[in-house]
């Protein structure tokens, strides 16, 4: 049921965006940049919990190792164009990504599951190709820790401004909190515990402990084709309108952005354009399924940094506008974990081989029970290990075996695990032919083992096409 709604969801969004494109013709929609009168009002009152660094509130000695680190991952290749599913097709993604994070962490978009390159985490054997990918890994880990802070400290100061404006009759100024140097950061956050306990110290936790980052990388002039930004007339993009997928609900979303300006992208910023500038990277927002509201392109410096806080990544949607240099950005996230790390998928074959038993005198296998709840379980498990984990690994993540081989057993251990889930669907289909079995339950089982056995086969099918 859930499925077919957000089919009929999706379905409706690209007629109303059909919609909305026809009858924009070559009419785009408004948007501002800093240089317009409206800006900063707009972003109060639509684009509140976009959050704004200035580069030069971030510590120096944290930006220089950041950026060495970005050069040092691209210097040994490490950077990769994506493969994703859009509607049954395949497409390689404009930007090179790479993903570090937690040991035993996945990250999910567009039908590819990506698998981090872990950072040095205490209590875990890592061990990297080179000891200056050790170094990237270690310092994105503590820009990691900086913008955990960070995040914290931008949604105290936003529930300590909307608590005061609950309290007070007059809409009070926010201006200064979109730029809010790290003093006054300070004196928030000091004052929040006496002011505001809306926000669940547990929750604002859950909400910016981020367990990974995805790294991208473009350089726009290596790029034959960029698509047009189609609403607003703002130029070429390099990710196109988007919500971030597989995020913990009202996470915040942090980003820092280095992209590698020379002087030519310098003086074009000094000239007076209508719109935002080519030649400087933006990071474009708007209103979800909104034609009213103005959209918003805000330019991205070395070393800028921007939050996107609590629910805007589900009430908004944002872009990148490419520049003409080429560019780096780390994007932190909370990645919803419940089904994506190694710990959850290991758990769940536990589970499915407790019905696998072997005789102690024969050492035949067989299965403990063959009632069809039992039976299903097992083969939706059987299917998420070959699917979503040893297929998405074999399929893009082997690439990152050159840095690390941190991967290699734990997919050792999925592989002996499906092993044994393809010798119990045998065993079920051996069983199911038996006569003995009692007529009801046997349909019951076979009508439940054939829908997943089809399954498989489709899905293998198109594997095997890709």
């Amino acid at each position: 049921g859930g499925t077919m709604k957000r089919r009929a969801g999706e379905r409706e969004k690209e007629l109303k965006k059909k919609k909305l494109l026809e009858e924009l013709g070559e009419n785009k929609l408004p948007y501002l940049t800093p240089s317009d009168a409206d800006f900063h009002q707009l972003w109060k009152t639509k684009y509140s919990k976009l959050s704004f660094r200035k580069s030069d509130t971030v510590p120096e000695e944290l930006h220089q190792m950041v950026q060495e680190s970005f050069l040092t991952l691209r210097e040994h290749s490490c950077f990769f164009q994506d493969l994703v599913r859009i509607k049954g097709k395949d497409f390689l993604t404009p930007v090179s990504r790479i993903l570090i994070g937690d040991p035993g962490c996945t990250y999910k978009y567009l039908n590819t599951r990506l698998f981090t390159v872990p950072w040095p985490t205490e209590g875990y054997d890592i061990k990297y190709c080179s000891p200056q990918i050790h170094d990237a890994c270690k310092a994105l880990m503590r820009l990691n820790d900086y913008l955990h802070i960070e995040a914290v400290k931008a949604l105290q100061g936003q529930s300590l401004f909307e608590t005061k404006e609950i309290k007070d009759t007059t809409v009070i100024d926010r201006e200064q909190s979109f730029a809010i140097s790290q003093t006054e950061q300070g004196s928030v956050s000091k004052d929040q515990s006496s002011v505001c306990v809306a926000e669940d110290d547990r929750s604002l936790k859950n909400r910016t402990s981020y367990n990974l980052t995805l790294l991208n990388y473009m350089d726009p002039l290596q790029m034959l084709y960029l698509k047009q930004e189609p609403y607003f007339g703002m130029g070429s993009m390099a990710v196109s309108w988007h919500h971030d997928e597989n995020l913990v609900e009202r996470s915040t979303v942090a980003v820092y952005s280095y992209s590698c300006e020379d002087s030519s992208v310098q003086e074009s910023s000094e000239r007076e354009l209508k719109g935002r500038d080519p030649a400087v990277w933006h990071v474009g927002l708007k209103v979800a399924w909104d034609i009213e509201t103005p959209g918003l392109a805000l330019p991205l410096h070395q070393g800028d940094v921007y939050l996107m806080l609590d629910d805007l990544n589900m009430t908004h949607q944002h872009c990148v506008l490419a520049g003409l240099s080429p560019r780096f950005s780390s994007t932190h996230r909370v990645a919803d974990s419940s089904r994506g790390t190694l710990e959850y998928i290991l758990g769940r074959c536990e589970l499915a081989l407790q019905n696998l038993q072997t005789d102690s005198d024969s050492k035949a296998l067989s299965l403990k029970s063959l009632e069809a709840a039992v039976v299903k379980q097992v083969e939706e498990i059987h299917n998420e290990v070959e699917f979503e984990w040893l297929r998405q690994f074999w399929f893009q993540g082997k690439r990152y075996l050159k840095y690390t081989d941190w991967w290699l057993k734990p997919m050792a251990k999925l592989e002996e695990c499906w092993r044994k889930l393809e010798i119990m669907t045998s065993l079920v289909l051996s069983e199911v032919r038996k006569e003995q079995q009692i007529e009801e339950q046997r349909n019951e089982t076979i009508s439940c083992f054939l829908l997943l056995l089809m399954e498989r086969q489709k899905l293998r099918k198109e594997w095997t096409a890709r």
